[in-house]
């Protein structure tokens, strides 16, 4: 006898069954995790003029989320070393499915779909052999384990998928267990790295930074549409030590350390708490929440046009073609359409704006 789900399978293959689009959601422009005033925590849909559409409850914490790209589907992720990831209807709020990360494992709170929609890749820890993963999961099997691999490094943070429909990743180069909690235990030897990938785990590409600045863990990406990857990084070396946190990387030539002086640099406190690209590749945005920040630069000359704005708690950033918005763990939602910020007192914004 045929199930029901099988039923509704069948019928869905062969086109009867129409999915739930992102207009069905309210046609957010994008996604991000917040803690309420309460202490419960949600993802919300946010308008290209930074309106909340919808708030969806999480279990815990989160990080990021996934969008997918035809259907209201979003993948929230717990923070490291969270091990849930969730996918739930943007429209009814149900929860679709639940990932489980497999033994010996722990989501790093990222993800990405494919182009076409069908596979879901993620970021994970397999902390016993102290390597990174990337976890393939079908949307098309109820987002059924159906493989992995090697992540080309230590750590893996942020993947995105590039035009092209093959992955780059950040591997931070940071070892973690879920033992020692949030404890960084490679410091000294650790070597982050940007590694290109195809969806069957070829390694197109490794990019390394100089050694002097192998403690600049690689945590955070964004793509333009013609490929251009712009990185965002993190310092675990000495406090007192100023460094690059910014740099961009085009598949097959050298990377481009963002120069803005070591002023800038000092005023973010060895911290990018995400990073954005505007579509053409000309315009970067780095947020500092250490250094209550936004660095904006524009691409190309010898010395980058800068701009400098100042938000306490600053985090999410992200380009579309409402502009540049930003959010704040304060509730502020800053940019885009809107001319003046969107207040939410309520609501307390988390690291990561992303994209739909």
């Amino acid at each position: 006898m045929t199930s029901r789900r099988g039923f509704l399978a069948g019928l869905a293959a062969a086109g009867l069954v129409p999915r739930t689009t992102w207009a069905s959601a309210g046609a957010p422009a994008l996604l991000a995790a917040a803690r309420t005033d309460t202490g419960a925590y949600v993802l919300c849909g946010l308008s290209g003029a930074g309106e909340v559409l919808f708030d969806i409850p999480l279990p815990d914490r989160g990080h990021a989320a996934a969008a997918h790209p035809h259907r209201a589907e979003a993948v929230a992720f717990a923070r490291r070393p969270g091990r849930f990831a969730i996918i739930l209807n943007c429209v009814s709020g149900a929860v679709l499915a639940t990932l489980d990360a497999p033994a010996g494992r722990h989501f790093y709170g990222h993800g990405s779909f494919s182009l076409d929609g069908r596979y879901l890749f993620t970021t994970e820890n397999d902390y016993e052999a102290g390597l990174g993963v990337i976890g393939i999961w079908d949307s098309a099997q109820d987002y059924r384990r159906v493989g992995e691999y090697y992540s080309g490094g230590v750590g893996p943070h942020e993947i995105k998928t590039l035009p092209s429909g093959d992955l780059v990743v950040a591997n931070g180069g940071i070892e973690t267990h879920p033992d020692a909690g949030r404890a960084k235990l490679n410091i000294p030897t650790m070597e982050p790295n940007l590694c290109y990938l195809s969806t069957d785990g070829e390694v197109l590409e490794t990019v390394k930074l100089d050694h002097s600045l192998h403690k600049n863990s690689i945590r955070h990406l964004d793509v333009s549409r013609d490929g251009l990857v712009a990185a965002g990084m993190q310092w675990q070396g000495d406090a007192g030590q100023v460094v690059p946190l910014v740099f961009t990387h085009k598949q097959g030539e050298a990377a481009v350390i963002l120069d803005v002086g070591t002023a800038l640099y000092r005023r973010m406190d060895g911290y990018v708490g995400s990073i954005a690209i505007d579509s053409a590749g000309q315009t970067v945005a780095a947020t500092s929440p250490r250094g209550g920040l936004v660095l904006t630069a524009e691409l190309g000359g010898p010395a980058p046009k800068t701009a400098i704005d100042t938000h306490a708690d600053v985090c999410g950033v992200a380009y579309g073609p409402w502009g540049r918005m930003v959010t704040t763990g304060r509730g502020q939602v800053i940019g885009g359409l809107s001319l003046s910020p969107n207040d939410y007192p309520k609501l307390h914004w988390d690291n990561h704006l992303v994209r739909i």
